[in-house]
């Protein structure tokens, strides 16, 4: 069975009609369970992720000062969300179960998140509704741990990973990979070890056709320990922050693609839930339940 992490606290109180999605982690797992996928009883819950281990990939004076909501007017401007104690915890708790999935992928082969893919947070800064950077985070944390010699981040939100991208730029066993939409936020990219920009309308077969040919390549490549995946859905064709065309068919594909490319070569591969917009919440949480059910059904095929 696959393993999947989510805690009560993922989706604190929030503002009404707010441009970030905050209750679809809550959707998502009542999705879930209702879908027949999982058990709430089955789900793993995570602690809080260590400052300790925070501090592997940002600045300890930044932990500190979101921690105690200390962040300044521009500080909460380039952040994009209201800080609150129940963020904090929520923020924190979410790291947390991603180092879990981590730690579950490397011993079942895979697992997934009902949260992450924070991956415009930087060293010491906030940036579009991401935090702490959860990949970077796990990343440093399963090289420094020597739970991993090698981890590859296969980043398929349609927003360039410009945060993880930099933090892990001077880790040279930490392989970063962006499929994004070129004419997308940030306005400023980053530079990835590997970034494969993408055109305004890519629709399913051409995206497709990216991602076997790079998970083709990359993968033996590098060979690495463990992969993690953000699989965002805002890649989809009615994402309200997405220029890309994907149906629903086309993510569970790809999501589907990412999961067997890695499981038929033993490589173990954490799938995160990466970003997602639109405007009916059940429809999204729905569309971000792809990743879950796509990566069981890949994972049952090969066992």
């Amino acid at each position: 069975m696959l393993p999947l992490v989510y805690h009560d606290d993922y989706s604190p109180p929030f503002p009404a009609n707010h441009r970030f999605p905050m209750e679809k982690f809550r959707l998502l797992r009542d999705h879930l369970v209702d879908s027949g996928l999982v058990r709430d009883g089955e789900l793993h819950r995570p602690e809080i992720c260590p400052a300790d281990v925070l501090a592997l990939a940002h600045c300890p004076a930044y932990i500190e000062r979101f921690a105690s909501g200390e962040l300044t007017y521009q500080e909460q401007r380039r952040l994009g969300l209201p800080w609150s104690e129940p963020l904090a915890r929520r923020t924190v708790r979410a790291v947390g179960g991603s180092l879990l999935a981590a730690e579950l992928a490397l011993k079942h082969g895979a697992a997934c998140h009902l949260a992450g893919g924070t991956h415009h947070a930087h060293f010491d800064e906030a940036s579009g509704f991401c935090i702490f950077n959860d990949l970077a985070v796990v990343a440093r944390y399963m090289l420094e741990s020597g739970r991993a010699g090698r981890v590859l981040i296969y980043d398929c939100d349609v927003h360039q990973g410009d945060g993880t991208a930099r933090l892990l730029e001077n880790v040279p066993d930490a392989i970063t990979v962006s499929l994004h939409c070129e004419k997308n936020f940030p306005a400023r990219k980053a530079k990835s070890d590997w970034d494969i920009g993408l055109p305004i309308g890519m629709g399913d077969t051409d995206y497709l056709k990216v991602v076997h040919d790079s998970l083709g390549y990359l993968l033996a490549l590098y060979q690495p320990d463990i992969v993690l995946y953000d699989g965002g859905v805002d890649v989809h064709k009615d994402d309200a922050l997405g220029y890309l065309q994907l149906t629903d068919a086309g993510i569970a594909a790809r999501d589907e693609a990412v999961f067997r490319h890695c499981l038929e070569r033993d490589i173990p591969v954490v799938g995160l839930i990466g970003g997602g917009y639109d405007k009916d919440r059940a429809v999204l949480a729905r569309r971000h339940g792809i990743l879950h059910h796509s990566a069981a059904r890949v994972l049952a095929q090969l066992r």
